[in-house]
This record gives C-alpha cells, sequence and structure tokens, in this order.
C-alpha cells in the first residue's frame, strides 16, 4: 500500500472551485432575491400611502416616489423607474402636480383603483460572468383602491 497522506488535500482542492461556484451563485441569487422582496414591499407601502392622501396632495407622483424611496433605502433611487395609473392616466416622472381640479390630483377618484409598476434593473453573475442581460429588471406591480 502507498502512502495516502496527501488524498484529501487533493480531494479538496478538486471540489472546493465548484463548492465556491455553487456558494458565490447561492449569494449572487440572494441578493437579487433580497432586491425583489424589497421592492415588492416599496412598491405596496408606496401605492398605500398614494390611495390613502387623496385629497391631501397636489402631486401625487412625488407622494409616491417619496414613499418608494424611504421604504427601499438599499436600492439606489436613481434607478427605480415606475408608472403610476390614476383613473385611465398614466404617469411616470416623480412629479405630476396639478390643482385639486386639474392634472393628477383630480384623476384620484374615490373608489377607481389606482394601479402602480416599478421596475429595478438588475445584473445576476458569478465572478464576472454575467447570467443575465444588460436590460434585466425586476418588476412589482400593486394595485389599490382610492379612499
Amino acid at each position: 500500500m502507498g502512502d495516502e497522506s496527501g488524498q484529501s488535500m487533493v480531494e479538496l482542492a478538486l471540489t472546493l472551485p465548484a463548492l465556491l461556484l455553487v456558494v458565490t451563485g447561492l449569494m449572487s441569487f440572494g441578493v437579487t432575491f433580497n432586491n425583489y422582496m424589497i421592492l415588492t414591499d416599496a412598491t405596496a407601502v408606496a401605492a398605500r400611502q398614494l390611495t390613502v392622501s387623496r385629497g391631501q396632495t397636489t402631486d401625487p407622483c412625488q407622494t409616491f416616489a417619496n414613499s418608494l424611496y424611504a421604504a427601499a433605502p438599499l436600492l439606489t433611487a436613481s434607478n427605480l423607474k415606475f408608472t403610476i395609473t390614476l383613473n385611465g392616466t398614466q404617469y411616470t416622472k416623480p412629479s405630476c402636480s396639478g390643482s385639486a381640479t386639474s392634472g393628477a390630483p383630480a384623476n384620484m377618484v374615490l373608489g377607481t383603483n389606482a394601479v402602480v409598476t416599478v421596475t429595478y434593473p438588475f445584473a445576476l453573475g458569478i465572478y464576472g460572468l454575467k447570467l443575465t442581460t444588460p436590460t434585466s429588471v425586476l418588476t412589482a406591480q400593486t394595485t389599490e383602491l382610492m379612499q
């Protein structure tokens, strides 16, 4: 029988790269999944804030944007893109001010739905190898009843 004193080290050297690849992939997926969870929660919180602010704001888009940014502090605010649909009218800017009888505030009609869609870009990769396209985005959508 030969000397087997280095067998464990050889086995470790052969399996460790594959194990590290799997663990790194799990970590990368975990970060992306965490971002998705933050995004969906922040979208729901901001949509709820938007719908209960009817009659209290002249800029519902700013109200939504401020709530969204506050509810998602770990996401880069400048990368968050959103669409707000109030009474059939879409708004995509962080500001859509108007008066109580015109513009976005006038579209906040009691009993109608406010539909908000928020997107956030992500890149899933392992050791510099990108597994997603540059245009990959996480998307969250919430529909709330205007109150």
